[in-house]
């Protein structure tokens, strides 16, 4: 047992969308009193760093409105009910950007938020990209500009707050180590 864990008392789910899910506990704290817990249940999501022959970043630029504005990100996307991720990471490539992958490479995954919500991403690395003739359609309700930059690009990009999002962050400072080699 960790000696901070938190054991649920109560647990009563107040919502039920498309893609995440809230639910209210009732904890009991470590030192024996109770709190409450606000949670997002999500389903997780994939990201994938994609490198060009020319190393250069596929970045897709999208509004997201939970910010009322566009940023500039990985190509990412949910995972379905029952899929596994790197069928997701490959899927979400090939409906974002049009490429498919010689080289696909499972790096890491993390924690988005965890004082408030249980999504993990998970990241891949792809490279060795080619176009593909006829690419799988994305969301109908998903508006994306795709482009290619310079990882020193990706960095301004970043000081910007063009750049504003973690996981996108968190691969441009893995790129660049990569690009490195």
């Amino acid at each position: 047992m960790n000696r901070f864990e938190e054991k649920t008392v109560t647990s009563e789910r107040i919502f039920q969308g498309k893609i995440i899910s809230l639910r209210v506990e009732e904890v009991e704290l470590p030192d024996g009193n109770r709190a409450k817990r606000e949670l997002v249940d999500h389903p997780g999501a994939v990201a994938v760093i994609a490198i060009t022959d020319n190393r250069k970043l596929v970045l897709v630029e999208q509004y997201r409105k939970a910010l009322d504005r566009s940023i500039i990100e990985i190509p990412a996307g949910k995972i379905e009910p029952g899929e596994d991720i790197e069928v997701t990471a490959l899927r979400e490539l090939e409906e974002e950007t049009g490429y498919g992958a010689t080289q696909f490479e499972y790096l890491q995954s993390f924690a988005t938020s965890p004082g408030f919500a249980n999504e993990i991403i998970h990241i891949f690395v792809a490279q060795g990209l080619y176009k593909i003739d006829k690419p799988a359609q994305g969301d109908e309700d998903e508006f994306i500009q795709l482009f290619e930059c310079t990882i020193e690009e990706a960095e301004e990009m970043v000081l910007e707050q063009r750049i504003y999002d973690a996981k996108t962050a968190f691969a441009i400072l893995y790129a660049k180590k990569l690009l490195k080699k």
